[in-house]
């Protein structure tokens, strides 16, 4: 669903009629705030926020496998370093 001019509301208006605001925001309405001519806050629906929520985790948990793949990849690879022997090198180039 897009937004509307309708849907872009000075934060005054929203103030006035912030009751109203709610009823339309729950009814499935998504509302941006303006202040000072630039947009401010959205209003949207709590089981939408929850919905985004949701969305924002799961693409996080795609990234994460994502890295994980390219990990065991690079260890089928050989492309792999003793955690230890790593530590010590950085740790000589520090002191160096």
């Amino acid at each position: 669903m897009g937004i509307s001019a309708t849907d872009v509301i000075p934060l005054s208006q929203a103030r006035a009629n912030f009751s109203e605001l709610a009823e339309e925001v729950k009814a499935g309405a998504e509302k941006i705030v303006t202040k000072n001519g630039e947009s401010y806050i959205a209003l949207i629906d709590a089981h939408r926020l929850d919905y985004y929520h949701r969305l924002e985790r799961e693409r996080i948990h795609l990234l994460l496998i994502d890295e994980v793949s390219k990990g065991l990849d690079d260890v089928a690879a050989g492309r792999v370093k003793d955690a230890r022997c790593a530590i010590l090198a950085i740790k000589r180039r520090r002191k160096a």
